[in-house]
């Protein structure tokens, strides 16, 4: 996938109020793989909304998403998967891991469907992230800091040609959320992959090629 499209796009619950003066919704824009867009909201706003449906997990809006010019919402069951697992990856702000699981366990689970990175690298992004002691700790053992770099890790063990990130560094300090940039747009560089990343404060200190105000 080259580019995503978004024409006139509207969360159904603003519908009888819409935004005026959002860069997102009820705006066209397009958005090109190999480039990173910065997306600032207010809470509230419908950010996570929108990763939501540009993942196709949700579809209470109006308006059109284009996936290289074809609509979305045309998709099959079949199709969507297959996005998601090739070309769509996305780390939720909730997380939505496993919590009995271990944190190496985690990250396997999508790392099985496509064997993307072997073992050994998964083990070096643990230690990238000062991680390399919580590999076989249960997530309900880890502090949501933690959490989020298993989070972090597990979106990235797949191919992608666009990563959404849904406050990627909410809970991180300055040191750990400049060692997350720093796999982030080494992961990015690699497979020439577009980042789409929201947040209400705190984001990667990376280089935006656009920075949007939902």
């Amino acid at each position: 996938m080259n580019s995503i499209t978004l024409q006139q796009v509207l969360p159904a619950v603003f519908s009888d109020t819409p935004p005026s003066s959002s860069e997102i919704w009820q705006q066209e824009i397009t958005l090109q793989k190999g480039e990173y867009y910065l997306i600032e909201a207010a809470s509230g706003t419908g950010k996570s909304s929108l990763l939501a449906y540009l993942y196709g997990y949700r579809r209470d809006y109006t308006g059109v998403i284009l996936f290289d010019g074809s609509p979305s919402d045309l998709l099959s069951r079949n199709s969507w998967s297959k996005l998601r697992r090739r070309s769509l990856s996305m780390m939720f702000q909730d997380l939505r891991l496993f919590p009995e699981l271990s944190a190496a366990d985690n990250v396997r689970i999508k790392n099985r469907l496509t064997h993307h990175l072997t073992e050994t690298r998964l083990r070096e992004m643990f230690e990238e992230l000062d991680m390399a002691d919580k590999w076989d700790t249960p997530v309900n053992r880890l502090s949501f800091g933690q959490q989020q770099r298993v989070a972090f890790i597990r979106s990235l063990s797949q191919p992608f040609d666009f990563l959404l990130l849904d406050e990627p560094v909410s809970h991180l300090d300055d040191q750990n959320s400049d060692a997350l940039a720093r796999l982030l747009l080494d992961e990015a560089k690699r497979q020439e992959a577009g980042l789409i990343i929201t947040s209400i404060g705190r984001h990667p200190d990376i280089a935006y090629n656009k920075i949007y105000t939902l």
